[in-house]
């Protein structure tokens, strides 16, 4: 036998000794099988080219190669994707073939098995795969660029939360409807806005006035609104508010007595803001002294006896104020203001407004939409004589003032007016200096926007209140002062 036939057969034999073929001959005795281990019992040599012991020691090279490349391939095969470092199985060499195990010098260069290629990570859904090496001889395809993605569509915004339902197309909503600030066919010549501050004295910041007072408080069956603020002339000239608000109460409970006092001092008459504030402070002061028994005669309707008490208050206020302008030096008839007040008893079962006052102003009721003026007719309109400071009233009643000058001099300057009226649900009461009484009696359409605004199932609020009271119109440039009280 040939050397190339032996190793063939010795190939043959370890295929048998590893899988048991031939009917197990290979695990039979601790021997080689077949020939060769009969061979080895009866003691006689064995055939040339036949192998001398069992085991894998004398079993001749294996079909399958065990290379670096073969490992690398073996390794992509289990942990990479399906596909990776497939080859095909390994054949029989035929007969006649170069030997495997020969040196690597001897193997002809076609034989060399192909070096699989490391793997390589897929690429994105969006770019387009980068072709592989061109065979050569070929030219290299032209790489097309590949059209940009069309534009995504805008996410539209959901509502989250309870109740929430997704949005649908949003339809284009009217745009709102301007605020009306003035009225008339033309724009007021001053600028609506504040433009130059008061002149301060560094010895009497205490005498300051804000540009703009507002207030508010609800008793009972009565909601109260108040707004003070510079006419569009002073905000422009730079002159200090002339109108003067005080809202008090005294007592509390039902027994409380509510005091709203407007004043207005003179103009173009310096320190006219003074004035105003101490008519809003002495009047204040002289209602709080006997607010016990007002507040008893307002309930038991006893007008009477509330006009003169009132009357008497109020003289004695004018006769201090025409004393301080002694003091200061100036004429007692400058140093003066008007003066509009209101008492408004917290007791829910009263209904009874009571308004007194002196000078200047307004005073209207808003029912059904229509305004209604009920500024009283003066009776009284002589100058009356001095009150000596010992008059004492025909029976307890208010307490009267006291003080330096109050008897030396007139009381007032103007008729004392006096007005006590019944509320009724759903009615607004309007007390208001000159600043807005005038453009409401002389302004139909300034008077039908604020019945408007103000004729409203529930009472506005202090912003859309200050915001409806600077309502302005041509002509109508005077610091202005509204009071409202409205009835639930």
């Amino acid at each position: 036998m040939s050397e190339q036939g032996a190793r063939r057969g010795q190939e043959d034999d370890w295929w048998r000794q590893l899988y048991g073929e031939d009917g197990g001959e290979g695990r039979e005795g601790t021997g080689g099988g077949g020939a060769a281990g009969d061979a080895a019992q009866s003691g006689a040599a064995p055939a040339a080219g036949a192998p001398t012991g069992a085991g894998p020691a004398d079993v001749g090279p294996a079909e399958a190669s065990d290379t670096l490349d073969e490992r690398v391939a073996s390794v992509l095969r289990t942990v990479g994707p399906p596909g990776w470092g497939d080859r095909p199985p390994p054949q029989p060499t035929p007969a006649g073939a170069p030997d495997r195990a020969a040196p690597a010098g001897d193997a002809p260069p076609d034989e060399t098995p192909p070096r699989p290629e490391p793997a390589r990570p897929a690429p994105p859904a969006d770019e387009t795969p980068t072709p592989g090496p061109v065979p050569p001889g070929e030219p290299p395809a032209r790489r097309v660029p590949s059209p940009p993605p069309p534009p995504s569509e805008p996410i539209p915004l959901k509502a989250t939360g309870p109740g929430a339902r997704p949005r649908e197309v949003a339809r284009s909503a009217p745009p709102p409807a301007p605020a009306v600030t003035y009225i008339g066919d033309r724009p007021p010549t001053y600028e609506a806005e504040p433009a130059a501050l008061p002149a301060a004295d560094p010895a009497a910041l205490d005498e300051l006035v804000p540009d703009t007072a507002l207030e508010g408080a609800q008793y009972g069956s009565l909601t109260l609104r108040a707004a003070s603020q510079r006419g569009d002339s002073a905000r422009y000239r730079g002159d200090v508010r002339r109108d003067a608000l005080l809202t008090a109460r005294f007592g509390a409970g039902r027994h409380a007595l509510i005091l709203v006092a407007v004043a207005t001092g003179r103009p173009a008459v310096e320190g006219a803001h003074r004035a105003a504030r101490d008519a809003c402070g002495w009047i204040g002061g002289a209602v709080g002294r006997s607010y016990t028994q007002l507040a008893e005669d307002i309930r038991a309707d006893r007008r009477g006896d509330l006009k003169a008490g009132l009357q008497r208050l109020t003289d004695r206020s004018y006769g201090k104020l025409r004393a301080r302008a002694l003091e200061r030096g100036g004429p007692p008839e400058q140093y003066t203001a008007a003066l509009r007040c209101l008492l408004l008893p917290a007791d829910p079962d009263c209904r009874t407004r009571v308004f007194f006052g002196v000078g200047a102003g307004g005073l209207f009721r808003l029912r059904d939409g229509a305004w209604t003026d009920l500024e009283p007719v003066a009776t009284d309109h002589g100058t009356p004589a001095p009150i000596p400071v010992t008059d004492a009233p025909a029976r307890p009643g208010p307490a009267l003032p006291h003080g330096p000058g109050t008897a030396e001099y007139p009381a007032r300057p103007e008729p004392f007016l006096f007005h006590a009226a019944f509320a009724r649900p759903g009615d607004a009461l309007l007390l208001c200096s000159a600043g807005l009484a005038d453009p409401l009696r002389q302004e139909p359409a300034f008077a039908a926007h604020l019945a408007d605004r103000w004729s409203t199932p529930e009472p506005p609020g202090l912003v859309p209140f200050l915001a409806t009271a600077q309502l302005r119109a041509k002509g109508h440039a005077k610091d202005r002062t509204a009071v409202a009280v409205w009835e639930a």
